[in-house]
């Protein structure tokens, strides 16, 4: 493989974490939120449960996915967890399309 090349079986795995409707849903939050209420401080996931006909378990398990594609970070801030897009992740992501796209 080229070293230029993307590492395919990690980009596979965020393609992988984001083809659940759910959890493309609530990726799109996250980062909607992160933008515009937080100033890029992360997102409450308190305040995401609440737009959700979702069960916390059933949360917790796609933010749990996210994160191990490296989608988003979370971290507990007091009685709060807050997640955080990984903007890395998403440039790489960003890369491979451009690379699709001949750009």
């Amino acid at each position: 493989m080229a070293k230029s090349s993307p590492d395919t079986t990690r980009i596979a795995k965020i393609m992988k974490a984001l083809s659940n409707k759910n959890r493309l849903e609530l990726f799109l939050e996250i980062s909607r939120k992160q933008r515009t209420e937080f100033e890029h401080d992360g997102c409450m996931i308190s305040d995401i449960m609440a737009l959700f006909d979702l069960s916390a378990p059933t949360i917790s398990h796609h933010l749990k996915e996210l994160t191990n594609a490296g989608l988003i970070t979370t971290e507990r801030q007091g009685r709060f967890v807050v997640a955080k897009v990984d903007q890395g992740t998403v440039g790489e992501v960003q890369g491979v399309l451009a690379m699709i796209r001949g750009g």
